[in-house]
């Protein structure tokens, strides 16, 4: 399979982060231009598979955001004002467009880590 995917895990819950909105973004010189945005669900993932996949696949570097503070607060997690990780930016390239790109996040209100998955 090709193309680029995400899940979200919330480790503070120890569940998927359901409800998590994520925008993608490519990234040319200074120019950042919004690709889509998205919505995981019940399992963390996004529905309708690849956030990116056939033509619109292509090499480059692109910029996942991902509104943790958002998802928190609708989950009950008192943040401090403002909170100590609201928006997550994870910059990133697509150097083979036959490869598959996994990019997960775990996430807490107080950390979060990610890699290039399988």
């Amino acid at each position: 399979m090709t193309g680029l995917t995400t899940h979200v895990l919330d480790t503070a819950s120890g569940k998927p982060a359901e409800g998590l909105v994520i925008e993608l973004y490519r990234i040319e010189g200074n120019t950042r231009t919004k690709v889509k945005s998205v919505t995981t669900n019940a399992d963390g993932r996004v529905d309708g598979g690849p956030i990116l996949i056939g033509e619109s696949f292509v090499l480059g570097t692109y910029e996942l955001v991902f509104h943790a503070g958002d998802y928190l607060r609708s989950c009950g997690v008192i943040l401090t004002e403002p909170a100590f990780l609201d928006v997550i930016p994870i910059r990133f390239g697509i150097s083979d467009v036959t490869a598959h790109y996994h990019v997960p996040l775990l996430i807490s209100p107080y950390g979060y880590s990610t890699y290039r998955g399988s």
